[in-house]
């Protein structure tokens, strides 16, 4: 018989209630708090609950500085909810729009339009590469009938951010609306939608807000809402209409998500007193920082170079190591108490890492020994070496 050596064992890291950290883009790790807000029960037509929900869209247009002209319209569902109510709300019949595509997100953009028969002319770049806003002003120049111009704040296809404000001072000076898909950096990166020229943002719940998922909401210029009467391809996702009943009855028209949006009131609350947008970008920032750092020093290359990088999710090219498995790596994290997420991309093999959630840099840390104790245990000491 052989004799072996077993494996030492190894810590699992947990969160407070025993859960893995979620290194994802959302959902994500909440707080034992937020978790624990849902364990009650409210009617949906019950003033408490009423006054929550009232509290919750009454704060979201203060966190993008639209609390005077802007308004907070909730859609029951994922973030991908939000973004066709907004798309399929706000663009006319007739209307046009001009997608600004690097990633996954932009073409599901595209889907939503194709499928609602609104027509558009799509400006794409690689998923690492920004718009290139000299072409961009070109298209909107020699094409009239572009009425919209969408775009997404951070692509989470690849960790990119794209400059909202120029593409904002493009809409504002050709007379065009602005339609922001904002669901993983709302909360975490500055906007300012009155200087950037928004007319409406789509987010939801369960990204950097530190909710569950189940809420999209669409911030929106009041006047651009009420415009948009009629325009609804659907009776679900119709917002004006959500708006327009919310207004008259305090109430939603269907089932509202009512343990997700206690547990978002909740989540807000923690955001506030972590410090807002500038205190929860902070701390984002820094596990963004730690989490590259590492990672470069462990031998892994990032797909972006810094200045393009929002401190989101990070994306890292596969690495080339022959006794590299992505599976092997993925499930030894995951028995550590980490788990990530596969590549998105068409550009090149890759995985990401998210920096988001109720994380601080203990966790980062944590992933980053657990990442170096799996690539033991592979035998990859070096994870760009080349295949023989």
């Amino acid at each position: 018989m052989t004799n072996t050596i077993p494996k030492a064992p190894f810590k699992k890291a947990a969160s407070e209630t025993g859960d893995p950290f979620l290194l994802t883009p959302g959902p994500l790790t909440t707080s034992r708090s937020v978790k624990a807000s849902m364990v009650h029960d409210w009617g949906s037509r019950d003033a408490n609950f009423g006054a929550i929900n009232k509290a919750v869209l009454q704060h979201l247009p203060e966190i993008v500085k639209g609390a005077e002209d802007y308004i907070a319209v909730p859609m029951q569902g994922s973030g991908t909810f939000a973004v066709e109510a907004m798309l399929t709300t706000f663009v006319p019949p007739k209307g046009r729009v001009l997608l600004l595509v690097n990633g996954a997100y932009g073409h599901r953009a595209k889907r939503i339009l194709d499928i609602a028969k609104r027509r558009a002319l799509v400006h794409e770049t690689p998923e690492d590469t920004l718009p290139d806003l000299e072409k961009v002003e070109r298209l909107l120049k020699r094409t009239p009938s572009i009425t919209h111009i969408f775009a997404v704040h951070c692509e989470t296809t690849s960790g990119i951010l794209n400059p909202v404000d120029e593409i904002g001072a493009l809409a504002e000076k050709y007379g065009k609306s602005f339609l922001l898909d904002s669901m993983s950096a709302f909360g975490a990166l500055p906007l300012d939608v009155g200087r950037a020229h928004v007319d409406a943002v789509a987010a939801s719940s369960n990204k950097c807000i530190e909710g569950v998922p189940g809420l999209g909401f669409v911030i929106c210029r009041k006047e651009a809402v009420i415009a948009a009467k009629g325009h609804a391809t659907t009776l679900a996702l119709d917002l004006h209409d959500q708006w327009a009943n919310l207004e008259k009855t305090g109430q939603y028209r269907f089932t509202p998500p009512i343990h997700v949006i206690v547990a978002f009131h909740q989540a807000l609350r923690e955001f506030a007193a972590e410090g807002g947008v500038e205190g929860r970008g902070r701390r984002y920032r820094e596990n963004c920082r730690i989490l590259i750092e590492g990672m470069r020093a462990l031998g892994f290359r990032t797909l972006l170079p810094d200045h393009l990088q929002a401190p989101i999710i990070v994306t890292f090219h596969m690495p080339t190591h022959e006794r590299f498995v992505f599976q092997h790596f993925y499930d030894g994290l995951k028995e550590r108490g980490y788990v990530i997420y596969p590549g998105k991309l068409t550009v090149a093999d890759s995985f990401r890492i998210g920096c988001i959630g109720r994380l601080g840099e203990k966790e980062m840390r944590g992933a980053l020994a657990a990442v170096r104790e799996v690539l033991d245990e592979m035998g990859v000491s070096d994870p760009a070496a080349k295949a023989a």
